[in-house]
């Protein structure tokens, strides 16, 4: 089992390093990644339930009474 997961490894290691052209691809896509996962989750996405509410507890109780509601389609 070891071996296998080298083999992978090493697999994957080989092909990453030897990319000449996909080097500057993956580069883009994490500048991507960190803006979308970083940068817009701090101007657009806040934190209501913190927010909110004070404690953990109320938070919590929040979340069951949304979850657990049932869903009214009029």
């Amino acid at each position: 089992m070891y071996s296998l997961i080298k083999k992978i490894f090493y697999f994957y290691y080989d092909g990453f390093r030897n990319m000449t052209t996909g080097k500057r691809l993956w580069i883009i896509i994490f500048i991507k990644l960190f803006i979308m996962f970083a940068i817009l989750k701090i101007f657009f996405f806040p934190d209501i339930l913190q927010t909110k509410f004070d404690n953990d507890t109320e938070r919590g109780n929040y979340v069951l009474e949304q979850l657990t509601k049932p869903f009214n389609n009029k």
